[in-house]
């Protein structure tokens, strides 16, 4: 593991985000029609970068909370994920997705050793609907006693967010609520106007922005209302998971962008997850490392010209997620890195473009 520490040595990051994008874009070509409605200024970006990466440390034999405990990962191994990010891959902002200890000992390790990295921090939400009738992995009704506690665990989760929000000012740029909790294909569905309620009660208790991270299409058909009270949108968009090959993908995901622009005009938009999988089982050779460094390499590229923060899909692969017979699975294999911080295509072509001659 020290070995990739090591490489930081070797390889010289640029500290801003929009320029970490492999190929420099040009600022002189002509944008098509809807790219000029899609474009943003400059001072939309996220706290100034375009480029950065969301975030969960669990490696092989760990994972959250699953109803018997969790298994974090170290201090010293979280120390490392952080230096590998920031000083060999060039993010100088992450995503994480909950209030837990584990995102807590993130944040202060971020403070104690003053890494170069701010935070979009999640407040994740349970059930407080059951979602049986449309998700398909739920065979039965939620129980309205599980439900309750949810309510409850929620609330808990919500404080949680505004005080580390507060104690982490310095290192918390943005406040993230729910993720994915309004779409009708998951297990954790939250009403809107609750949610529309936590967003208020987070905002009147701390200065940093609040947002909702949702599927760009739930955004669009339903998103208005939500869309008044964050102080942006958050949207997530997998072309993969729609059916397009890597061909499509940069062209089927400015749609999807487009999309978002044409129903919500007046919305600051920051992509909150975007990726492409090196290996699945679902996808066959349309997953591959060389599809995953070209997604990457051109939504990457133009999100910054277009000044939308984005928030690539995910730092390291994690082998907890998914099917747990099936090794391949798309959900186990969206890192940059392997789950034991190998570096994918991606990331070695980025540190060979920045190696001292």
């Amino acid at each position: 593991m020290h070995s990739i520490i090591a490489v930081a040595i070797f390889f010289l990051v640029s500290s801003c985000g929009e320029k970490n994008t492999k190929t420099t874009h040009n600022n002189m070509r002509e944008l098509s029609h809807h790219e000029q409605l899609i474009k943003q200024q400059n001072d939309d970006l996220l706290n100034g970068y375009s480029k950065a990466v969301c975030y969960s440390g669990f490696r092989s034999g760990q994972h959250p909370d699953r109803g018997d405990g969790a298994k974090n990962p170290s201090y010293e191994e979280i120390l490392e994920d952080l230096r590998v990010i920031s000083n060999v891959a060039g993010f100088k902002m992450i995503r994480i997705y909950d209030c837990s200890s584990n995102s807590e000992m993130i944040l202060s390790i971020i403070k104690e050793h003053k890494i170069d990295i701010k935070v979009m921090l999640g407040i994740w939400l349970r059930a407080e609907l059951s979602n049986h009738n449309t998700c398909s992995w739920l065979n039965s009704p939620i129980p309205d006693d599980v439900l309750a506690s949810n309510k409850k665990l929620n609330l808990g989760e919500v404080q949680l967010g505004i005080e580390l929000a507060n104690l982490y000012k310095d290192e918390v740029i943005a406040v993230n609520i729910g993720n994915e909790a309004l779409v009708d294909w998951n297990d954790h569905k939250v009403d809107t106007d609750t949610i529309i309620s936590y967003v208020e009660m987070v905002s009147a208790s701390i200065e940093q922005p609040v947002t909702v991270a949702e599927n760009y299409k739930w955004w669009a058909d339903h998103g208005y209302e939500l869309s008044k009270v964050v102080d942006f949108v958050s949207i997530h968009l997998y072309p993969i998971w729609e059916g397009r090959n890597i061909n499509q993908g940069l062209s089927y995901s400015i749609d999807n962008v487009l999309e978002v622009r044409n129903k919500l005009p007046n919305a600051k938009i920051v992509v909150a997850e975007a990726g492409w999988p090196s290996v699945s089982s679902e996808f066959g050779d349309i997953a591959s490392e060389n599809n995953q460094d070209r997604y990457y390499e051109e939504f990457m590229t133009w999100c910054a010209e277009m000044n939308i923060t984005t928030f690539w899909f995910e730092a390291f692969d994690e082998d907890w997620k998914g099917n747990p017979n099936d090794m391949m699975g798309a959900e186990k294999h969206w890192g940059l890195y392997t789950v034991d911080r190998t570096p994918k295509l991606v990331m070695r072509q980025f540190q060979e473009q920045y190696k001292v001659k």
